[in-house]
């Protein structure tokens, strides 16, 4: 049951295509809309979904060339001291 109500200003030669699109296809002009509204957003979910398939190959692919970082697993919170004992390590320190 259509409940809500949805109101917009377009021109008037795109309101009379509107309304001679309904007439042919024996429709409200309500109807039609709806249709159209369904359809659109059916698309653009499908657009999406493509798009985030898109996204996860292209991130596998650059993973696969990215490598990884070998090291213990707190190196970032203890790259100083890590640091310096390479240095220190390297010029015999």
């Amino acid at each position: 049951m259509k409940s809500e109500v949805y109101s917009w200003r377009l021109s008037p030669h795109l309101k009379s295509q509107l309304q001679e699109a309904a007439r042919t296809e024996q429709k409200s002009v309500s109807d039609l809309l709806e249709e159209i509204v369904k359809s659109w957003l059916q698309e653009a979910r499908g657009r999406s979904g493509a798009e985030e398939e898109q996204q996860r190959r292209m991130r596998e692919a650059a993973l696969k060339c990215a490598g990884t970082i070998e090291g213990p697993p707190d190196l970032a919170e203890n790259a100083r001291s890590e640091v310096r004992a390479r240095i220190a390590r390297r010029h015999g320190t």
